[in-house]
């Protein structure tokens, strides 16, 4: 007999593991939607509807020769984007805890901001749900086991505003046009094989260093000073994205791989690796 009563309490307990859960999913499917719903209240159209050779008169040579690279003559200009990511993220701060997530992407270029909704798998049936997100001006972090317990909730300072802007402008090798004079940004020449450019959204300005290979492409992008959290403080840490493997979608050439690492005084400490499942593309009318 006692061994009906352990079943019933293994299928009783399997049974509330699987409500918790399906509610979870469902709370945080209801906020990913709310976020999107303001993502784009916050979308304008883009003034520039199509890009031009000529306006790379007076660009640093290598982002002449990164644009000449990138874009062909009459490309349109990315309005947004949806992408699907696949790869491992390190939840370690100190060692190597590499854990695979799935994730999915909405970008908006004008006004700037994205949505990365991520799914980091901790063991067999257990995810961390995340969204790393800038909307309308504003930063936000937000980790979160089964989509009911909180492990993160970092939103509303200058500097998470400042630090998800800079990701956004990081990976506008994913969509280019953002680059463009044009929309905004302006650039500052260095070398050969560098440049910094700058971006403002209301009142946050960022500005990165832009690294190109010797085929024009963009290598790296740099902030020197970007915000970490260490014990429930933000720490300003350099940081760094490297992209690689270029292929071209819809006229444009762009990463397919990539790496982002804080670059600590031991050396760098990556904590993404990723590469694109799936990208589209909405371009301006």
């Amino acid at each position: 007999m006692w061994w009906k009563i352990i079943l019933f309490a293994i299928i009783g307990l399997a049974a509330i593991i699987a409500v918790v859960m399906v509610y979870g999913s469902l709370r945080w499917q209801s906020l990913t939607k709310m976020m999107h719903a303001n993502l784009e209240a916050a979308h304008f159209p883009v003034e520039s509807t199509r890009y031009e050779s000529k306006e790379l008169n007076g660009l640093p040579a290598p982002v002449q020769r990164y644009f000449r690279a990138v874009l062909t003559d009459g490309q349109p200009v990315v309005s947004a984007v949806t992408i699907e990511h696949t790869g491992t993220f390190n939840m370690s701060e100190t060692d190597e805890q590499w854990k695979p997530f799935t994730s999915s992407q909405r970008v908006i270029t004008k006004r700037e901001g994205f949505i990365w909704d991520g799914r980091i798998k901790i063991m067999p049936g257990l995810s961390v749900c995340v969204h790393d997100a800038y909307i309308a001006g504003e930063g936000i972090l937000y980790a979160s086991l089964f989509g009911l317990v909180s492990l993160a909730d970092l939103r509303g300072t200058p500097e998470m505003a400042s630090g998800e802007l800079m990701r956004f402008f990081a990976e506008a090798a994913w969509y280019p046009t953002a680059l463009l004079p044009t929309q905004g940004v302006q650039w500052e020449a260095l070398n050969d094989f560098s440049a910094k450019a700058t971006l403002t959204d209301g009142e946050t300005t960022v500005t990165l260093l832009f690294r190109f290979n010797e085929k024009g492409l963009i290598s790296s992008v740099r902030a020197e000073a970007r915000g970490r959290e260490v014990s429930g403080e933000m720490v300003p840490t350099p940081w760094e994205g490297r992209w690689w493997n270029y292929e071209l979608r819809h006229g444009m050439r762009i990463p397919i791989e990539g790496e982002v690492a804080w670059i600590l005084s031991k050396g760098p400490k990556p904590y993404w690796r990723g590469r694109i499942k799936r990208i589209n593309y909405e371009f301006a009318q």
